[in-house]
């Protein structure tokens, strides 16, 4: 019997963080994890690089052992930082170099990916850097999950964050499916209002404001950049590299 909030008689389904994951990725074919601010934008920006992705959940020094056995570096298990190597800063990826493997720990883009990749389904990672990539890969599954990552408020819990549904919402809208959820067109709607002003208002949503304010005004600027980037993102077991067309 389906249960009420699994959006089954849609085609594409949308719904927060890893809750999510956990009830409703059992019945798809395609997840795609979107964490624009800055996970999904550190991926893109690794892979057309060529670089690979080793996403981890946990910021501990057993992200270090972890990298370890896979012939990885290991970005800094803080945010983001302004010296030398990598860091949740896109601003830092920038720099990686063709054929380097990246471990880079996240509590909720990086989270959310582990989780996604113990099931079924195939996962991508999407931000508005490769929005239009990502829709021309979903195009061939019959159904998607779209999970906004969100951010964290200072108790842990999930903060909806306007810069990941408004992502997935354009996703949704570049696939050109119309068998879509309540939820999953309300996304296309906050997509197509932001769209219509250049996406301004993504400049002064919490997330951005929090990255000005600490002095990563460029990581916004990466970050909102459309179509930037031409290639999908897709985990393949353990890390993301360029997706199969």
């Amino acid at each position: 019997m389906m249960r009420w909030f699994e959006q089954a008689q849609f085609e594409v389904r949308l719904e927060w963080g890893s809750a999510a994951i956990n009830a409703m990725a059992g019945s798809v074919d395609c997840v795609i994890i979107i964490d624009v601010m800055s996970f999904s934008s550190c991926v893109s920006l690794a892979v057309e690089k060529g670089a690979r992705i080793y996403p981890y959940p946990w910021k501990t020094d057993s992200a270090h052992a972890y990298a370890r056995l896979r012939a990885a570096q290991v970005a800094s298990v803080r945010s983001r930082f302004t010296g030398e190597g990598y860091s949740l800063s896109p601003t830092s990826i920038q720099h990686i170099n063709k054929g380097d493997a990246l471990v880079l720990p996240s509590p909720n883009g990086s989270a959310l990916s582990f989780q996604a990749r113990d099931t079924n389904a195939t996962v991508f990672s999407g931000c508005f850097r490769n929005l239009s990539a990502t829709a021309s890969l979903c195009r061939g599954f019959n159904r998607i999950l779209l999970v906004p990552c969100g951010e964290r408020w200072p108790d842990g819990s999930l903060r909806p964050c306007l810069e990941d549904y408004v992502a997935a919402g354009g996703i949704i809208a570049a696939t050109g499916r119309k068998d879509c959820s309540p939820e999953a067109q309300a996304a296309v709607a906050a997509w197509q209002a932001c769209q219509q002003r250049e996406l301004e208002p993504l400049h002064r949503c919490a997330s951005a404001l929090e990255l000005q304010q600490r002095g990563f005004s460029r990581d916004v600027e990466l970050c909102l950049m459309t179509d930037a980037a031409s290639l999908g993102c897709q985990l393949y077991d353990e890390f993301y590299d360029a997706a199969e067309a």
